[in-house]
């Protein structure tokens, strides 16, 4: 399974996770034109080389026509700022303001393309794009959570808000481009280390607050994070809202076979390397055939949800009828299937001709990995044929949440019926896992987990 894992000992911004996978050798010319298709224009991208603290890194960066033709960087509106002097100097704290320590690299300056856009003009910006349909729900996705994000911090809701960090072209291009990559290069599994946060203060059109920014720190909410005595925001809003909307899981680098390292490069300088640093390369099981996501085929979710609030997916059954195959037998064959991308596996006794027991092996396939499946099969069991048939999968929409017990995380699967949570699930080895290293029982863990994330789904739906 081809994956990508983010060593975020750095953060992760929008740009600095675009450079990262150009510098793992994402096409720059095929990303521009892919972006060329959302109809928006008075912008230029710019890939080049740069060093930071002795590393060399991919820095990517959107630049924005201006009436006088000179290009004008499009970053953020803020400036890190240290309070440290105040507590150096009390007698003078109140007459200074604090010390700007680091700001944008070019000032910057207001464009027309740059005017504020609300979350459902940016969806239908996205949805006019001649992007192919599953890029554009994950891009949609994406400005999803942001918009949730900063509607929650500000008291506003996603249909009234208004707000540039969303708006701006620079997000656009970072947040589009993200999905885009991902898709280019063939990733299949995105892996995310601990976000490191950073600290300190940050001054931007709202005044001045801590790190990590309001709707970063929103974002953040049941993904492993850290600080440090860092100084500065490591993790801005736009990246929070890619790496927690588009990645599989969080956590340590996985067992890989790393084929090649990218970094992509942040607009700031610090005393450390201000990369992003992704690993690009393989995980492979035991068996030979293709590798086992907790989701196989995330794209059957890539469908938009409908009027009611799920997404509909079309999906095979394979079966065939066995009455002669060595019980033992069984248990390579389901584990060889599932490990194969099977969607669930059902093995049905049965009364078959001649009075004989047997079995009915059921397979729920999707559609493009029917062929695998079915070779496994042959292989595998006595069958002399399959039979296949198409169904529909009905789907909740599905988010992974991470909560905290006595004693430890544990992630939880929520399914939503639109903005409604209708099911939420403690995941079971992280339940049992806990308890065993912690000589509790399995269901007190799990009563736990289960209360946390009742009260947390409550917080994100707005109820008491």
């Amino acid at each position: 399974m081809k994956t990508l894992y983010l060593d975020c000992f750095a953060g992760v911004s929008g740009d600095m996770f675009l450079g990262m996978l150009l510098d793992l050798g994402l096409d720059f010319q095929q990303l521009e034109q892919e972006l060329r298709k959302i109809p928006i224009g008075g912008y230029k991208c710019q890939l080049q080389k740069v060093d930071k603290a002795g590393l060399q890194a991919a820095s990517f960066k959107v630049y924005l026509d201006s009436p006088d033709g000179s290009p004008q960087l499009a970053d953020a509106e803020f400036h890190e700022v240290d309070l440290t002097h105040r507590h150096n100097h009390p007698d003078t704290a109140l007459e200074h303001e604090p010390h700007i320590t680091e700001s944008s690299t070019v000032p910057h300056h207001h464009h027309p393309e740059e005017t504020s856009r609300s979350l459902t003009e940016i969806r239908t910006l996205i949805q006019s794009s001649q992007l192919a349909e599953p890029i554009k729900n994950r891009i949609a996705a994406v400005f999803q959570r942001l918009g949730a994000a900063e509607a929650r911090v500000h008291g506003k809701t996603l249909e009234t808000i208004h707000f540039h960090e969303v708006g701006g072209v620079d997000a656009i291009v970072d947040i589009a481009g993200a999905v885009i990559g991902l898709d280019l290069l063939e990733i299949q599994n995105l892996v995310v280390s601990p976000l490191h946060l950073g600290s300190g203060f940050i001054r931007f059109s709202h005044g001045l607050f801590p790190v990590p920014a309001p709707a970063t720190a929103a974002l953040v909410e049941g993904f492993p994070v850290y600080s440090s005595e860092i100084i500065g925001e490591l993790v801005t809003p736009t990246g929070a809202a890619i790496v927690t909307t588009l990645a599989d899981s969080f956590g340590p680098l996985p067992a890989m076979v790393v084929e090649r390292v990218g970094y992509g490069a942040g607009s700031r300088e610090r005393d450390f390397p201000n990369v992003l640093r992704g690993y690009l390369g393989e995980i492979h099981l035991a068996n030979s055939y293709p590798s086992r996501n907790r989701e196989p085929f995330p794209e059957q979710h890539d469908t938009p949800t409908g009027a009611q609030g799920y997404h509909t997916s079309p999906a095979l059954v394979l079966e065939c009828n066995l009455d002669d195959l060595n019980p033992q037998f069984f248990e390579p064959l389901l584990e060889a299937l599932l490990a194969a991308g099977a969607l669930d596996v059902l093995v049905i006794p049965a009364q078959m001709k001649k009075n004989r027991p047997g079995i009915l092996l059921q397979v729920l396939a999707h559609p493009s990995g029917v062929d695998t499946l079915v070779e496994i099969i042959f292989r595998n069991s006595t069958t002399l044929g399959v039979r296949t048939y198409p169904v529909s999968k009905h789907m909740l929409q599905r988010q992974t949440i991470l909560v905290q017990t006595s004693v430890g995380q544990v992630r939880i699967k929520t399914g939503w019926l639109g903005a409604e949570c209708v099911n939420w699930m403690p995941e079971y080895e992280d339940v049992l896992a806990l308890a065993q290293a912690n000589g509790m029982p399995t269901k007190e863990v799990y009563q736990q987990a289960l209360a946390a994330a009742q009260i947390y789904i409550a917080q994100l739906q707005g109820k008491p």
